[in-house]
């Protein structure tokens, strides 16, 4: 079965019926056809796909997040006797005033805005580890995986994908800080582990 046109809300719908009892769009494992999907939703909804990614990551944070805030209530009106000028300055005084403070209170806003830091540029990676064959210990490996510490690394949610013959490679998502920490060297210190990885690739990348 075909699911690419996801312009067409029907095919969202075909595919959540489809995926009720199944885990790959074909076969028992996971293959092109999935590929094929994903990329295609995530064409159709870039922006969709990069909040849910993001917010998988953090799947094991959920129960320590902070609430949702509460809507700002809204500001009181004045008093219709602020308009009342009690001591008959003119129109022209007041709007004088009126703009002199609108360009200070503009001005301090404009200091403030560029003195505040800006957020750092991150990336949410979707990283395979491939291990030697059948008789690798996958925990052991997953273990050495997130052992790795890096100032701008997060380790996110992690899956076992079959490939066959009893082999199944390590998918784990992660978050980094594009100015901190180098994927290459990532991968490379990932791969020192000689006894367990055999390789390292990278699934899927975007911006947060």
């Amino acid at each position: 079965m075909s699911f690419t046109d996801f312009s067409k809300i029907e095919t969202l719908k075909e595919l959540n019926t489809f995926l009720a009892d199944k885990s790959y769009i074909e076969g028992t494992s996971a293959s092109q056809a999935d590929v094929s999907v994903y990329k295609a939703f995530q064409q159709a909804y870039p922006d969709f796909a990069r909040w849910f990614n993001h917010i998988a990551v953090k799947s094991g944070q959920f129960d320590s997040l902070p609430a949702a805030k509460a809507p700002a209530a809204p500001a009181e009106a004045e008093d219709d006797d602020d308009d009342v000028d009690l001591f008959g300055s003119s129109d022209e005084e007041v709007d004088e005033e009126a703009e002199k403070l609108k360009a200070k209170r503009l001005a301090e806003y404009n200091a403030k805005k560029a003195a505040k830091p800006k957020p750092a540029a991150k990336s949410i990676v979707t990283l395979d580890v491939k291990p030697w064959d059948d008789e690798t210990d996958l925990e052991e490996m997953l273990a050495g995986v997130k052992s790795i510490e890096m100032d701008g690394l997060v380790w996110g949610a992690h899956q076992w994908i079959p490939l066959g013959f009893g082999i199944k490679k390590l998918q784990i998502n992660l978050v980094v800080e594009d100015a901190k920490v180098s994927l290459e060297d990532l991968q490379v210190a990932i791969e020192e582990d000689e006894d367990h990885v055999q390789s390292t690739d990278i699934a899927a990348m975007s911006k947060l």
